[in-house]
């Protein structure tokens, strides 16, 4: 029956390889939930959970600074909204297309559940590149982006983020054009802002802390700590740079990262102060990090960062990054624990190899939802018209990230699998929106 409803899917959703396999992922792992209640797939719950309540896509025309117009595609796919109105990040990158924002949604709808947050789940982006653009050019992509975007959102609604290719600067250009349109200074209408206009403090850092806290958590029920571990990240963006902070923090060694030329390693550790400044202000190359560090880092052009011998490994780029033959690289070089930073950045070969070996796996749905769980917290600042310290609010991230590693593992244990902790998201996250679907009727 599982198989005779993934084939629906995949019927009614053709080309979304991406959409296929996060649902096919979900689906194999709610076999023991179908073992002991069968009705739900008679009930056809699946199929709604599955089909995304809203798909918006629309036109974005926009002008560089030459004067020549530009036409991108904009979506923003309002997935489920029975926990709470659509929260989920905005993605501005070529590869954007329906099918990654659906997979996206899906996935963001079972790991807002898995924050115990009131939040639903949804996703939305372009396929616009602002790398390389003039702040002018992402000021005017971003407003013609909003100018259409807008009617669909509220802080009741639908509430974006930031993702890749979406930071301050983006959010702080699409929050002026929602609040020109509307005449509303509606803050709580997108996360992610600047401190100074309605933003969390800590919420820049979230993604990556909450990925290490989650991972240290994951360590310790074998009686490992992080302390004194090599970690190596892919990427060096937002998420990567601050899990390598919080790495830092609780004594571990980030010792490699990588962006799209190739990766840098620095056997006694990555400086982070040089590391932020090159890649978070001044937008730069890895290279250029390298060169800046005389002989202590080594940079290598076009490798595979999980090349690197490390105990910890967090793949925070994009999806599918880290394939079999990666991991088969992970376990032969020692590696211990996996934790997700990135949605999905391992490809279902690579999480068997690494499951089969015994290595401890956090998949992106429960390891990296440090990120929306900060930006709800910034939603009931806004909603309360309080701004909390940065201490105070990442002791509230810390804490939600322990709750959901404790969530994922008793119910891993709970469905006989002990340590799983891809089967214990899947199905923590699935059993919360479930419950609430049904409650609510058929709709």
């Amino acid at each position: 029956m599982i198989e005779k409803l993934y084939d629906r899917i995949l019927h009614r959703n053709p080309g979304e390889k991406e959409f296929h396999q996060a649902v096919w992922e979900v689906l194999e792992s709610l076999k023991p939930v179908f073992a002991r209640r069968p009705e739900l797939l008679d009930e056809a719950l699946i199929e709604r959970l599955c089909e995304p309540e809203r798909q918006i896509i629309f036109r974005v025309p926009w002008a560089d600074d030459s004067g020549k117009i530009h036409v991108n595609r904009g979506f923003r796919v309002e997935f489920n909204s029975a926990l709470g109105p659509y929260k989920g990040g905005l993605r501005f990158h070529p590869s954007v297309n329906l099918g990654i924002i659906k997979f996206l949604g899906f996935e963001q709808t079972l790991k807002n559940a898995l924050t115990g947050m009131p939040i639903g789940g949804g996703k939305g982006g372009s396929d616009f590149d602002p790398k390389g653009r003039s702040d002018a050019e992402v000021m005017r992509f971003c407003q013609s982006f909003m100018t259409e975007l807008y009617r669909h959102l509220g802080e009741y609604t639908d509430i974006p983020a930031g993702d890749i290719g979406v930071g301050e600067r983006e959010i702080g250009y699409l929050f002026g054009q929602y609040r020109r349109i509307t005449n509303r200074y509606e803050s709580g209408v997108l996360t992610g802002k600047g401190v100074l206009w309605g933003g969390s403090q800590a919420r820049s850092e979230a993604t990556g802390y909450g990925l290490v806290v989650f991972t240290a958590e994951m360590l310790k029920t074998r009686g490992e700590e992080l302390e004194g571990k090599r970690v190596v990240v892919s990427g060096s963006g937002n998420v990567a740079v601050h899990a390598m902070e919080k790495a830092q923090q609780l004594g571990a060694t980030p010792i490699a990262c990588s962006d799209s030329g190739g990766y840098v390693v620095e056997e006694k550790g990555i400086d982070l102060d040089l590391l932020k400044q090159v890649k978070l202000v001044e937008r730069g190359r890895l290279s250029a990090y390298a060169e800046r560090r005389g002989g202590a880092a080594r940079f290598v052009p076009g490798g595979r960062v999980w090349e690197v011998p490390c105990e910890v490994a967090l793949p925070s780029a994009t999806q599918n990054e880290l394939d079999e033959d990666d991991a088969v690289t992970l376990v032969r070089n020692g590696v211990q624990a996996v934790g997700e930073g990135a949605n999905m950045p391992t490809t279902p070969g690579g999480v068997r190899v690494l499951r089969e070996a015994g290595v401890l796996f956090g998949p992106g749905k429960a390891a990296n939802a440090g990120g929306v769980a900060t930006s709800a917290l910034e939603m009931q600042q806004n909603a309360s018209r309080d701004s909390w310290t940065f201490e105070h609010t990442e002791a509230r991230l810390t804490e939600i990230m322990r709750h959901i590693h404790r969530l994922c593992h008793t119910t891993a244990e709970r469905y006989g699998r002990p340590g799983d902790y891809v089967a214990g998201a899947n199905i923590a996250g699935f059993e919360l929106v479930e419950e609430a679907m049904v409650a609510q009727g058929l709709v």
